[in-house]
């Protein structure tokens, strides 16, 4: 069974099911279903940023097609937003980087991940944990507004404040919200 079949299973079984967040875009919405049992750090620390208010504001400052779509660092002026923390990589979770699955971004030092996240538009099971060391943790899936997910990956980009790949017009995150 996919993750994406866990809220019904829950249902069926009588457990709660998994929160959900919509992030309301200028491109559309997108539902993220989070697996607080799989990454239970990741989701409270994002739990923590959306029902902060944090991310609203910012914009997918990441795209490329065929690869990922990532937001949860920049505002509109590509202006850093500082996250209050950081967490504790959980990448060896049996979670994997697949198509619509959402997952933390960080720096080389594997705990460093702290708001950034992206949406896997396709298999990267290279950024997957291994024998050989950690990878990106996956905390949540896209259950609904994937052709929001596909405009955005498909969305122009350049080379904008020194940084590449950013849309050259903004998809600007206006509400993220627990989904009851």
């Amino acid at each position: 069974m996919g993750l994406a079949n866990a809220a019904a299973k829950a249902e069926a079984t009588g457990q709660e099911a998994p929160p959900r967040v919509t992030l309301t875009t200028t491109a559309g919405e997108l539902i993220i279903e989070l697996f607080p049992d799989k990454a239970p750090a990741s989701v409270a620390n994002f739990l923590d940023l959306v029902e902060s208010g944090f991310y609203e504001g910012l914009v997918f400052h990441r795209v490329i097609a065929g690869f990922m779509i990532q937001t949860g660092g920049y505002d509109g002026a590509l202006e850093y937003r500082t996250p209050p923390r950081q967490v504790v990589n959980e990448s060896s979770n049996g979670l994997a980087n697949r198509r619509w699955s959402v997952a933390m971004a960080r720096h080389a030092d594997p705990n460093s991940a702290g708001a950034q996240f992206y949406i896997n538009m396709v298999d990267n099971h290279y950024l997957d944990a291994t024998d050989e060391g950690p990878g990106y943790t996956v905390f949540g899936e896209l259950v609904a507004g994937f052709d929001v997910a596909e405009d955005i990956e498909l969305t122009d980009t350049g080379t904008r404040s020194g940084m590449a790949d950013v849309p050259l017009a903004h998809v600007m995150v206006l509400k993220a919200e627990r989904t009851p």
